[in-house]
């Protein structure tokens, strides 16, 4: 995640902002720029500062205040790149219902900033009614006592809105044993899914995502209750990121990928600020980095984890002197890494693909002749 400047008056906005703090200037995210801008009326749409003055509306989801991105050029839907994979959302009548939903907008559209960073393959419904990347929040239902599950079916991705309440969630991560659970968490895993599916299984790398998870043709059901009867294996640190992890190798994919996002996402924030860390008792250097570089863009996954691992120290501390749980609670072990890595190649190739793609050739110019050739 990136800080951002406002056009109108050089104060520095967040993600999140709404408006701009100092001059007062109505913010939006322009998603093809990946950047905030300064917007202002323009009729009954907004003038872009940061878009060469082109006029753009806002999210329709901006009305509930859950949204503040600008929708495309030419949209004829009303959603913003994120919004438009919108199925079901809760009852936005129900006031804790829709600020349910406002949290769950805000983890989901930290999630589409990364996968628009990584140009990555995002298909609607619409575009593709069998397998487009949808989101249903749905609420428990109250009479039949019927429980939502978080989970992943085929592009369809179900969040319960349960999960928005702090006291829940602690609960479930609790029983369940985790040292880890947010909102964020669970879209980054969920979205793991489908891209295996849309990157590994349709993507022409099934044989080599097997050869690093394992084979994935394993009974998923019986794996499922294997895990929740005897929990992990108790040397699982070595070559899982999770105890989750090694519940099945599509587990282990989806638990990889969430956390190659919140690795490459965090990085960047502290680029941003650029942030560095030296203790004075680190002669060796083990424990000192710089981070001045974009790892969207890294050649390499050793770069992003050589800069992670003494980031994640530091921090780690830092929290504990405030009696808090750790930032990063997790190990990574060379066989995590060597993971992270194969999630790292499959965005990268998307990237390059992406761009190549976008770069168009040279008209090439007609021979002259050598009659022609003299002539002006």
């Amino acid at each position: 995640m990136k800080l951002f400047v406002c056009q109108a008056c050089g104060n520095v906005l967040y993600f999140e902002n709404r408006a701009c703090e100092r001059c007062g200037h109505k913010v939006a995210f322009l998603p093809e720029k990946e950047t905030m801008s300064a917007i202002e009326p323009d009729g009954a749409a907004w003038k872009v500062l940061a878009g060469a003055d082109e006029s753009r509306m806002l999210c329709r989801n901006a009305e509930y205040d859950a949204c503040n991105w600008l929708t495309d050029s030419g949209d004829t839907t009303g959603y913003c790149r994120a919004c438009r994979h919108n199925g079901t959302v809760p009852n936005l009548s129900d006031p804790a219902q829709l600020a349910g939903w406002r949290e769950l907008e805000v983890a989901k559209h930290r999630l589409f900033y990364s996968l628009i960073r990584w140009k990555l393959p995002l298909h609607t419904r619409q575009d593709d009614p069998e397998h487009g990347l949808i989101f249903n929040f749905l609420a428990d239902d109250p009479q039949s006592g019927e429980k939502v599950m978080t989970g992943h079916d085929n592009g369809l991705i179900t969040i319960a809105l349960t999960e928005t309440n702090d006291i829940e969630r602690e609960r479930r991560r609790l029983e369940m044993g985790e040292p880890y659970r947010t909102l964020l968490g669970h879209f980054r895993h969920e979205v793991g899914h489908y891209f295996w599916d849309v990157l590994v299984r349709d993507g022409g790398k099934l044989d080599e995502c097997r050869a690093v998870f394992g084979d994935d043709s394993a009974d998923y059901g019986q794996a499922l209750q294997r895990h929740y009867a005897e929990g992990p294996p108790p040397d699982w640190q070595q070559n899982f990121v999770s105890a989750y992890a090694t519940t099945h190798p599509w587990e282990d994919f989806a638990e990889t990928w969430a956390h190659y996002l919140h690795i490459v996402d965090t990085l960047e924030m502290a680029s941003e600020f650029g942030m560095e860390v030296r203790p004075k008792v680190d002669r060796d250097g083990e424990l000192t980095t710089r981070i001045r570089f974009n790892p969207y863009e890294a050649r390499d996954v050793d770069a992003i984890v050589n800069a992670w691992l003494p980031f994640t120290f530091a921090m780690n501390s830092v929290n504990r002197a405030m009696g808090m749980r750790d930032l990063y609670p997790f190990i990574l072990s060379p066989a995590v890494v060597g993971k992270l890595g194969f999630i790292h190649g499959l965005v990268r190739d998307v990237a390059k693909s992406q761009l190549k793609s976008e770069v168009k050739p040279e008209p090439k110019s007609e021979p002259k002749s050598e009659a022609m050739a003299g002539k002006a």
